[in-house]
């Protein structure tokens, strides 16, 4: 596919067009549920559409998997992306750089969030076991790592900030529902705002499933990173942003 603007999506042969979606429909399990299926997916331009796949999720909801064809192109010349604008650094890297940058570790204040209980997100970068085979951020010696865990009241954070002189906040939303992972972000930001003059904030960096790298500017933050990544990315960043890149100090650059 190197070369190529335009392409279209790939199910059984190249080409043609064949895509899978789930989706729940609030209806009891039966034909006439199945038939309301095919009716929205033929809406959405599946055409022709197939259930292939469906469910009871109770008495009164129905879980459904289609099948089917769209001719829809994708034009690749127009995909926007935020690229990786710095190194990615091993942990020996990483220390070396911050304790010749900053001559003291740099403090990360890590927390979930509002009413979000799902501490996987967090853990996987703060914990030293990590993810993807990269270890945590508690295992660079450079850094001092405060993991505050789940449902954090945002006054909460934003006091243990202060409390350890934090350089970076690491936020981990998962809970979704109804854009409560946008608004607690704003919420947070605005309280971190508020709090600091802008040239004392710290460093502030969000992550979850259904965030964008393209949202940090709507949300208030300084990074977003979305699924998949992992602690040397997070931990490279904190670098680049708080010691790498500083030609002057990085809250005077911010301010």
């Amino acid at each position: 596919m190197s070369g190529r603007s335009i392409v279209r999506p790939y199910g059984d042969t190249t080409g043609d067009g064949m895509v899978q979606l789930s989706f729940t429909l609030p209806v009891p399990h039966d034909k006439r549920a199945e038939g309301a299926a095919l009716q929205l997916a033929e809406k959405m331009g599946l055409d022709p559409a197939m259930v292939v796949h469906a469910k009871a999720v109770g008495p009164a909801f129905t879980y459904f998997i289609v099948y089917g064809r769209v001719s829809h192109l994708v034009d690749l010349s127009k995909v926007e992306v935020v690229e990786r604008d710095y190194p990615l650094l091993s942990p020996k890297e990483a220390n070396l750089t911050i304790r010749r940058g900053l001559r003291r570790r740099l403090v990360v204040v890590g927390a979930c969030i509002g009413t979000d209980a799902h501490t996987v997100g967090i853990d996987a970068i703060l914990n030293v076991k990590g993810f993807a085979g990269e270890k945590g951020l508690e295992y660079y010696r450079e850094l001092k790592v405060v993991n505050l865990g789940a449902q954090v009241g945002v006054p909460d954070l934003v006091a243990s900030a202060r409390r350890e002189h934090a350089d970076a906040i690491l936020v981990s939303q998962v809970v979704t529902q109804n854009d409560a992972h946008i608004r607690s972000t704003r919420e947070m930001a605005a309280a971190f705002r508020e709090a600091y003059d802008e040239a004392d904030r710290p460093l502030l960096v969000v992550g979850g499933p259904r965030f964008h790298e393209s949202m940090a500017a709507d949300l208030g933050v300084d990074r977003v990173f979305g699924r998949g990544t992992t602690p040397g990315e997070v931990a490279s960043y904190l670098v680049h942003a708080l010691v790498d890149s500083r030609s002057t100090p990085y809250r005077e650059r911010t301010a």
